[in-house]
Order: C-alpha cells, then structure tokens, then sequence
C-alpha cells in the first residue's frame, strides 16, 4: 500500500534539480535553524535553487541556501546564507557520504517545506548530473507527453 501523501507546507521548491540531475534516491533531513530563520521560512521567504549539501567532519551540512532576514528581528537576526546543518541518522550520513566519494554523485536539495508536526525538512536527494545529450532527450520525452495530451483531448 503507498503511504498516504501527508500534509506538506512547501517553502522553497528547487525545480531545475530534476532537470539537471538524475535523481538515484531521495532522503528527508531535518534543519538545524535559528529562531529568525523559523519565522523567516513561515513567511515563506526562501530559495533552495542554488544550494547543494556537503559532508564536514562527518556531518552533512546544506550550503549556499538563502533564508533573508527576518524583518522585525533586528539585532537579533541570522547571515542568510550561512552553512546550516543537516540532522540525519548515522547509518544515512554514512550511506550518503560513501555514494558522494566514491561514486562521485551529488547531494541536491528538492524541497524545503514544514512537515506536519511544524518542523523544518529538507528533502535531499542522491543525484548524478546529467550530460548535455540526456537533458535533450528529457526535454524531447515531456514535448511528445504533452504533445499526445493535446492530440488525445482533441480526438475526444
């Protein structure tokens, strides 16, 4: 039986990621964040497109995200793109950092979105990026899938 789709608030979608990547297996992580962070994602102020996740010191940590500034914090407030780490179980730390070094893949975020108990996730995929020639064929599969769409509402 699939798992029912639970409620998801997304914040920040990283859409060229299928696109660019072939995406091998995907992961949920939680966000070790600030308190100005929190209230800066509730707004829904967040970009994730640029990002990508790297190991240090046996932890795996999401770099180059942007979460701006919370605007009534002031003094108070956090660097928005400041390295933030990522909570995984060891056995999946040790998963990923073994498939990043020795199969030379990739580790992009998807998603950054508030689970159903409020939390912070990050959806982190295992990726290998894909050549010029595999992101034609991408391109030529989704013209002729929306292509039959159109032709098959026409025919009725």
């Amino acid at each position: 039986m699939a798992k029912a789709e639970s409620k998801q608030r997304v914040v920040a979608a990283n859409r060229k990621a299928r696109f660019n990547y072939a995406i091998d297996e995907t992961v949920e992580a939680g966000v070790v964040l600030t308190g100005t962070e929190v209230k800066s994602l509730r707004a829904g102020k967040a970009t994730i497109a640029e990002s990508y996740a790297d190991t240090r010191d046996g932890e795996i940590w999401l770099i180059n995200s942007n979460i701006p500034e919370y605007s009534q914090a002031n003094r108070f407030n956090h660097p928005p793109k400041r390295p933030r780490k990522l909570l995984l179980h060891r056995r999946q730390i040790n998963k990923l950092i073994g498939a990043v070094e020795r199969e030379g893949m990739t580790l992009v975020p998807l998603k950054l979105y508030f689970n159903e108990k409020g939390r912070a996730k990050i959806e982190l995929a295992l990726a290998r990026g894909k050549k010029l020639y595999d992101k034609r064929q991408t391109e030529k599969k989704r013209s002729w899938e929306r292509e039959r769409g159109r032709l098959l509402r026409q025919k009725g």
